[in-house]
């Protein structure tokens, strides 16, 4: 059954959310560097560089609180969630080239500091190491999944690549490519995260996965909309460059959905000039109600995600406050 509800107010900031779990995070942490000093000492210098970037931690938080909700953590969740980790470094300094940021936690990105072959280089050490990792399993199966979810994450950048300067992307175009992305990450270290604590448990397993992949989609769109509507000050990272990189995000693709003609080539001319034009893009989402119209759709992930947390052996009620947090998050921007 669904966890009962309770009258205290769930978490409103992600770091609240990690002191139940610290010291878990604390040894993932710990493994993370350790890892990366045996690496080559001068490769080592750029896997020190973006661990310094990590952010909030959520993927290794995936993997502990579904560990917890299918029957507890052991030793074997502080390796799944390293190797989860470092697929993620990976991708965010691919991303980073991709993309052309400069600034990540508030701080020049990897490519801005040593260019983009040292970056794709390290980025795909990284991927590398994770693979080696997982190969240390006892089960094929861990090695598997990383193998097949790090060919659907990179499947998903090509094909959001190849859509550059496309804005008449239609929503569930959109909706897929998240799934392979963002999604396909948070959904293993849930699956994952239940494989490890239960492995005979097909039904806890695929519904943490189903949790992982409605949660992933709900902070990537999160994260498109911090990247239009947020404050470069607050999100510790450059903002601005789904526009100057012409990718269609839920944002555009709302206001595109509920134009008429005339305001259809408007906005389609605003958004190919969308490096430009940023702030007057913004500015206009908002006049138009699109923050709005995109918490209407991440509630509506949030309440699929917690509708798949139904009939586990442990406790939901930190997963609930996760997908919760992501919500009062999204009401924290432009309206």
């Amino acid at each position: 059954m669904l966890a009962e509800k309770t009258s205290r107010a769930p978490p409103s900031d992600w770091q609240s959310l990690c002191e139940p779990i610290q010291p878990f995070l604390d040894e993932v942490n710990g493994r993370l560097h350790a890892e990366a000093e045996a690496f080559d000492p001068q490769i080592a210098t750029f896997v020190r560089y973006a661990l310094a970037s990590r952010g909030k931690q959520l993927r290794p938080m995936l993997v502990a609180l579904s560990a917890r909700a299918a029957g507890g953590l052991t030793a074997k969740h502080v390796e799944a969630a390293v190797i989860i980790e470092m697929v993620h470094l990976a991708t965010l300094v691919h991303d980073d080239v991709v993309d052309g940021a400069e600034v990540r936690r508030c701080r020049p990105t990897l490519a801005a500091n040593w260019g983009n072959k040292v970056s794709v280089l390290a980025g795909d050490c990284l991927f590398a190491e994770a693979l080696k990792l997982a190969a240390g399993f006892p089960s094929p199966d861990v090695c598997r999944m990383l193998s097949q979810t790090s060919k659907v994450l990179c499947t998903g950048e090509i094909r959001q690549t190849l859509q550059r300067g496309n804005f008449e992307l239609s929503r569930a175009e959109y909706l897929e490519m998240l799934s392979m992305k963002t999604a396909a990450l948070f959904a293993l270290a849930c699956e994952l995260g239940a494989r490890l604590s239960n492995a005979d448990d097909e039904a806890t397993q695929a519904a943490l996965r189903e949790y992982g992949e409605q949660l992933g989609t709900a902070y990537q769109i999160y994260d498109d909309c911090v990247d239009v509507f947020g404050s470069e000050a607050v999100a510790g990272k450059s903002l601005g460059t789904d526009l100057a990189t012409g990718k269609a995000t839920l944002p555009m693709l709302l206001a595109l959905e509920q134009a008429n003609e005339q305001e259809r080539k408007s906005w389609l001319a605003l958004f190919k000039d969308g490096e430009a034009q940023a702030d007057t893009v913004c500015e206009r989402l908002v006049a138009a109600g699109i923050p709005a119209a995109c918490r209407e759709v991440v509630a509506d992930m949030i309440a699929r995600a917690k509708a798949a947390l139904v009939n586990l052996p442990g406790p939901v009620e930190p997963l609930h406050d996760l997908a919760d947090c992501l919500t009062a998050q999204l009401e924290l921007l432009d309206d």
